[in-house]
């Protein structure tokens, strides 16, 4: 996923909770916020004063690029330096995703966008959305809508990515049975890739027939 700080949303108004104040712990990379704040509780009236920590990540997208003719998705390869210290690998088999600009680009675009960019291929077609998740909802406010596109994984191969970006990108073609041992074996990491498979398996004769009118 490309990852370059943008500023952070502002704060939405919501009629269960109230901001009590804000201060800028850390931005650079990524921006954290120490927030004080209460809220509504399922008794009734409001909670005490609570604080916390919040990572403001902003939007992002993912595309499961998938392959009905040969029956194969295009994964990328990268290498993470946080799943290393999560006591993971470090190079995470992971969909194309990427972070929205902030300047009109809508989720379908950066999916677009980062499906050339990091695995030089244009998807064939519309999206069909998955669904928006949130990675990690204690602590952070990132929201990834996930995609899966049609594309022909005939010439996928190679590394990509931005150089201005220091990307190192392997792009990684693998066969549905490739896909369901991967998954059985727990050799995938990476959340919204997860969920995006597991996604396909379910739906994956329905796209078939859409797209290939088997």
């Amino acid at each position: 996923m490309t990852a370059i700080h943008r500023a952070a949303a502002p704060h939405p108004s919501h009629p269960d909770v109230e901001i009590l104040g804000i201060e800028i712990g850390h931005s650079r990379h990524l921006q954290v916020e120490i927030v004080r704040f209460r809220h509504r509780l399922f008794a009734g009236g409001w909670s005490g004063e609570r604080v916390f920590d919040i990572v403001r990540r902003g939007q992002a997208a993912a595309i499961l690029l998938y392959d009905p003719e040969r029956d194969s998705v295009v994964l990328i390869e990268q290498f993470r330096l946080a799943a290393l210290l999560g006591g993971r690998s470090a190079w995470q088999i992971e969909a194309v995703a990427g972070l929205l600009d902030g300047d009109g680009e809508t989720p379908e675009d950066v999916a677009r966008r980062e499906a050339r960019e990091e695995a030089n291929l244009e998807p064939i077609g519309s999206l069909v959305p998955i669904q928006t998740i949130l990675p990690a909802s204690g602590s952070y406010d990132e929201a990834i809508f996930l995609f899966c596109g049609r594309v022909d994984s005939r010439n996928a191969e190679g590394i990509h990515g931005l150089p201005e970006e220091q990307e190192d990108i392997r792009v990684v073609v693998q066969t549905m049975p490739e896909i369901e041992a991967m998954l059985d074996a727990g050799a995938i990491d990476n959340g919204h890739t997860v969920i995006c498979l597991y996604w396909l398996l379910r739906h994956r004769d329905r796209l078939r027939k859409e797209w290939l009118g088997a």
